[in-house]
């Protein structure tokens, strides 16, 4: 199984078990965890913990299949989940958070990271370009100056730092994350919903035909492909712009 998942009283402990990868995540990956998510929800769990297996989070996308338009879709989808199911969803990091693993990172409500935590967002590396939806989150989480050195510099952030920014709450293992869980189930699930709804109301609108302009050209370039080709011959990308 690619999701592991598994009941601790009130709290619903998802794992990406994919170690061999680091986790990276695919289409299937993103389509398992969202359903994942969403029967914790039927399920009447009163919190969800995401973490990953073999010491890393999630070292980003699968760059086997990343190129294809389903992947965006589908990892789309399930930050939409994320951010919308009325449970909180908290993000137990260690090792490995980058590219998708970030983005799933941010989407949580709650993220405790180790101090051997790597958070970034390495598409300047490879000719890719994150969504609108993302960009807003990093920003509002992060604070807009790291936002910038991770998103212009591909810059990446320790747990330590994280923490002290904001962009994990606390510093700690998977326990400690699966500790303060159980803490946050035992509290008013109504409540909880009814501010994570207002606090999801807060941000703005996920697109922008500018930025959506922008993410389909690079999406559609040249530099991509040799992006892709030099991340793969371990060799450093010659970009031209175009």
């Amino acid at each position: 199984m690619t999701i592991q998942a598994e009941r601790l009283q009130d709290v619903t402990l998802l794992t990406i078990d994919r170690p061999e990868r680091r986790n990276a995540i695919n289409t299937e990956a993103c389509v398992a965890l969202k359903e994942a998510v969403e029967a914790a929800h039927a399920d009447d769990s009163r919190a969800i913990v995401l973490t990953g297996a073999g010491g890393h989070f999630c070292a980003g996308a699968d760059l086997s299949g990343v190129e294809g338009a389903d992947f965006r879709a589908s990892l789309r989808v399930l930050l939409d989940t994320l951010t919308t199911v009325p449970m909180p969803v908290m993000a137990a990091i260690q090792g490995a958070a980058l590219g998708a693993g970030t983005q799933l990172a941010v989407a949580c409500d709650l993220r405790v990271a180790s101090a051997d935590a790597r958070f970034g967002i390495p598409a300047a590396k490879l000719g890719l370009m994150v969504d609108h939806w993302t960009v807003q989150r990093l920003s509002r989480v992060a604070g807009h100056s790291t936002a910038q050195a991770m998103l212009l510099a591909a810059e990446e952030v320790n747990g330590a730092t994280a923490v002290r920014l904001g962009l994990a709450h606390r510093e700690g293992t998977l326990a400690d994350a699966l500790a303060w869980a159980g803490q946050v189930a035992e509290l008013a699930p109504l409540t909880i919903a009814g501010h994570k709804l207002a606090l999801h109301r807060l941000e703005g609108a996920p697109d922008d035909p500018d930025v959506d302009a922008a993410l389909l050209k690079a999406w559609s370039s040249e530099d991509l492909v040799e992006g892709m080709a030099a991340f793969k011959e371990r060799r450093l990308p010659r970009f031209q712009g175009k």
